[in-house]
Order: structure tokens, then C-alpha cells, then sequence
């Protein structure tokens, strides 16, 4: 990375015009220097609401290729940024470089893939049946089906991943790509890697000749700024990734609106795998490694990290119990994002191994923003019935569950929440258990994925990246790949109109 320096401004961006604010806050860095940003307030938020209501019929009216011209021209402009960001964002996150400059190669594959998405045009879901005036006993009108943006989109930044799922991340470029203006609210773990996304954002509008109220940052804030933005009658639809009892809360608030909106809410999740028995007597040792592997990549810090797994009782589960253990023995500290992180990953930890049954294979002490893995082992009989316990914790920590045999682990199966990814790991002679465990994770998980680990989302057309309650508040939608756009589109019927005054996307 070249040696560039990043002084951030601090202030918030309303429609293209950066706005100072009477209040400051300080960013907590894993490491370089704190800076000061202004607060958002309700206010704020009405300012950036109005300002995007006022921009949606004119955004929403553009063509498809100028709204491309609009997502390539964004990734463009943080491309051109890119080792500011990657400095100002290892500052803030404690990640590593690596990390980031995959991460923000992520951001721009998703916005241009958008742009691509949009220019061919099928996720307008066209559709036409002809009059037929003739027809008896009462004719049919001319009926035209398209979708359509729904108006003003509200994002929450996420705390892990402060580029893909932040200012300018899937959301965004989703409801974009839609014709929806968008108001963000960024995330206090990273108010820096915000600002310097966001000016890369108001720079292509410019540049694009986009109306400007189409984007706007509100930076940091107390909960009265949330509420305030999910709340704003001009708010359509929300975004959000984080916490479940945070989320929960915010949906909540959309639920209880004059107006009710979705909330498309990415939660809590746990990720649970099952080692069938073949696999596990064949590689159980192999397993065990990559599955520690998976559990601290980025301070098991990623909401598809797998912290259950399912092994049927016996040597087999025991080897690879003793392989899991031993290779998290040997991880070292990891920084975590912020420090509110890492003090709940270890009152989480702390929660597993006061429970009932809980028998501690790896257990580790840190402190600050550190965090070290933490490895557990309990009965299926003691999960079933103690709910805390597959409860998610964020962070570096396992809980292997022993069954008695396939029937129980079918029970185990059955006993999970939603879940955004389920995991089998089989070899051939598996696929009698394997055939029956398919149909019931199919109903828990958005993502069902055989001898792999679920860290790692490919961002393309076929991806769901959501899934049953608490994962998601809505089953029917992803926060990752294409299908996402239709979070932000509604269908709309246009019955007998004159092909002069039709969208230009019907006529």
C-alpha cells in the first residue's frame, strides 16, 4: 500500500452538500489517530429524507443505462481512493490490509455487476396479456405488469464489513440499480471508511449529472437518529445488518408506523454443520482443522460463521473434537472491530460455559479489543433443552453437539432457528442420511452447502443470502447477489394506458 495520508472532514453529506453539526463524536481506532465527526440528529434525517423524496421521480424516470453509467461511475471513484481507504479503514477496524482491499474489491464487483444486471433487464419481470376486445363473456383490457422502485431506502452500516455492507454496499447498490434514492446511516465502528465512500459517491452523481438527493450520509448519532429514520414517512424500505436485539427493535418501529414498511433485516445466525458418518471416519481430523480455520477467520467475525457442529458420538467424533481443539489452541489474539465487540464475544463465551451440560475443550482469557477462540462440547439432550445455547456469539467460539445416532441428529436438525447457511459434509455412502437431513435444512437456511464452510458469499446471480427468522426478518429476499434489487421494486399493473405516457422500460 502506497503511503497516503487521510484527514477526514468530519461532517455529514445531505444531497451532495457537506453539513457540520453542534455536537462532535471521536472515532476508537484499532490503531492511528481519532478524529472528530459531527452527530447526526432527527433533523438531519428529515433534511436527507425530504432531499431524496424530491430526487425519486426524477432518479426513477432515468434509463437503465444511465442508472449503470451511475453504479460503474461510483466504483470507479472508489477505486481511486482505494489506498486511502484501505488506511483509513484498517485504522478504524483493526482488519488487515488484505482484508480491506478484498473487501472494497467486492464493493465494486457488486456495483458493477448491478450496472450489468440492470442493462439486460429481466429483473423487471415484464409481463403483457393482450386485449382481446372480442372476448366473451366480457372482453380483457390491454395488462401490462412491470416493477417498479418503490422511493426512498434507508441503509444501516454494518459494523463488520465496513465497505461491502456499508455506504456504498449491497444495499445501497441494490436500491440504486432499482431508481431509489438512499439515506445511510452510518455505522460508529468506522465513520471514516464512511466519509471517504460517501464523497466517492456524491462525486460520480456529479460527475453523472444525477440529481443529487439521491444520496445522503447521516454520521453517528444516539438511537433517537434510527428511530428517527425508519420512522420518516418518506422512508419506503429499510436495510439493515446487525445485531438481532438492535434489528429486532428497529422492525419493530417499521411495524408499528402509520404506513408499515419492510425491514429487511440480516440478524443473528449460527450456522450450524452436520458431519455425516463416512466423511467424518474418512477426513474427521481434516474437518476439525479447516472447521478452526473457518471459526477465527477475521476474529470470527462474519455472520456465516459456523459455530455448531453436529457429530454422531464415538471415536470418530472424538478425533475430530481433539483436531478442532488443537489447531484453535494454537491461534493467537485478534483484534476485534470495536471494543463493545469484543466485551460481548467474552460475555457471550462466558454465558456458553455457565450452562448446564457444557464441557470447555478450549477456553481462553483476553482482554481490550483481543479476542482468542473459545471451544465447546454438550449433549444433544442438553441442547434441546437449553434455547441460549444456540443462540449466536459473535466472535471466535464453537459448540460441538454429540448425537446418539441419525435419528437424533435429524432432531438436532429440526431444533435450530433460521439459520442464513446449513452445512453438510458427506461422502457417498452418506447420502441415505443425507437425503433425509436435506429437506428440513432446506426449510432452516437460505444457503445449504455440501463439504465446504459457509464463510465466504459469492456475490452473483443465483446467491441467497438471508433466511428464516432470526437470520432475516424476510424470508423471501437476500441482502447479497442480484435477486436483492427486488427488495426496493413493487409490481405494478398498468391497465388500457396509452403507450405515449407508459414507462419508458413498457413502451
Amino acid at each position: 500500500m502506497k503511503d497516503q495520508t487521510f484527514t477526514p472532514h468530519g461532517k455529514h453529506l445531505i444531497a451532495g452538500e457537506r453539513i457540520d453539526g453542534d455536537q462532535q463524536f471521536q472515532s476508537s481506532p484499532a490503531h492511528g489517530p481519532a478524529h472528530s465527526f459531527a452527530v447526526g440528529t432527527p433533523d438531519l434525517v428529515d433534511r436527507a429524507c425530504r432531499a431524496a423524496e424530491d430526487a425519486f421521480d426524477a432518479f426513477a424516470a432515468t434509463s437503465r443505462e444511465d442508472r449503470a453509467r451511475l453504479l460503474n461511475a461510483i466504483a470507479d471513484r472508489i477505486e481511486a481512493r482505494a489506498d486511502a481507504i484501505t488506511l483509513i479503514g484498517t485504522q478504524e477496524t483493526g482488519l488487515p490490509e488484505a482484508r480491506l482491499q478484498g473487501e472494497r474489491g467486492r464493493t465494486t464487483g457488486q456495483l458493477r455487476l448491478f450496472a450489468d444486471h440492470i442493462l439486460k433487464g429481466d429483473y423487471l419481470d415484464r409481463r403483457h396479456d393482450a386485449a382481446l376486445p372480442e372476448r366473451q363473456p366480457l372482453p380483457r383490457p390491454d395488462l401490462r405488469m412491470i416493477q417498479r422502485p418503490i422511493g426512498p431506502v434507508a441503509v444501516f452500516g454494518a459494523s463488520n464489513f465496513p465497505l461491502a455492507f456499508s455506504t456504498a454496499g449491497g444495499d445501497t447498490a441494490a436500491a440504486l440499480a432499482a431508481g431509489c434514492p438512499v439515506v445511510v446511516k452510518g455505522h460508529g465502528a468506522h465513520p471514516g471508511t464512511a466519509e471517504i465512500v460517501a464523497d466517492a459517491v456524491a462525486e460520480a452523481i456529479r460527475d453523472t449529472g444525477m440529481p443529487a438527493g439521491i444520496f445522503s450520509l447521516v454520521q453517528g448519532g444516539k438511537r433517537d437518529v434510527g428511530q428517527a429514520l425508519v420512522q420518516h414517512p418518506l422512508i419506503k424500505a429499510v436495510g439493515f445488518t446487525g445485531s438481532l436485539a438492535g434489528g429486532r427493535a428497529l422492525f419493530d418501529l417499521c411495524a408499528q408506523r402509520p404506513e408499515p414498511i419492510p425491514f429487511f433485516g440480516e440478524l443473528g445466525s449460527v450456522n450450524p454443520m452436520f458431519l455425516l458418518p463416512t466423511a467424518l471416519a474418512a477426513r474427521g481430523a481434516d474437518l476439525g482443522a479447516g472447521w478452526a480455520a473457518s471459526l477465527t477467520m477475521g476474529a470470527g467475525q462474519f455472520c456465516t460463521n459456523p459455530g455448531i457442529a453436529v457429530v454422531i458420538e464415538g471415536a470418530d467424533a472424538d478425533a475430530f473434537a481433539h483436531s478442532a481443539a488443537q489447531a484453535l489452541s494454537q491461534s493467537g489474539a485478534q483484534v476485534m472491530l470495536t471494543d463493545g465487540i469484543a466485551d460481548a464475544y467474552r460475555d457471550g463465551a462466558g454465558r456458553v460455559a455457565g450452562q448446564a451440560g457444557i464441557r470447555d475443550l478450549v477456553t481462553s482469557t483476553c482482554e481490550g479489543r483481543q479476542a482468542r477462540p473459545n471451544l465447546f462440547r454438550v449433549t444433544a439432550e442438553d441442547w434441546m433443552g437449553n434455547h441460549a445455547l444456540s443462540e449466536e456469539v459473535f466472535g471466535p467460539l464453537g459448540v460441538i453437539v454429540t448425537v446418539r445416532d441419525a435419528d437424533q441428529m435429524l432432531q438436532v436438525a429440526r431444533s435450530f432457528d433460521g439459520q442464513l447457511t446449513a452445512t453438510l459434509h458427506l461422502d457417498d455412502a452418506d447420502a441415505d442420511l443425507g437425503r433425509r437431513l436435506l429437506p428440513v435444512l432446506e426449510r432452516k437456511a437460505g444457503r445449504v452447502l455440501a463439504n465446504g464452510f459457509p464463510t465466504g458469499v459469492e456475490v452473483s446471480d443465483t446467491m441467497v443470502h438471508g433466511g428464516p427468522y432470526p437470520a432475516s426478518t424476510n424470508f423471501g429476499a437476500t441482502s447479497v447477489g442480484t435477486l436483492s434489487i427486488r427488495r426496493f421494486l413493487r409490481p405494478v399493473c398498468f391497465q388500457n394506458i396509452p403507450a405515449a405516457i407508459l414507462p419508458a422500460d413498457l413502451s
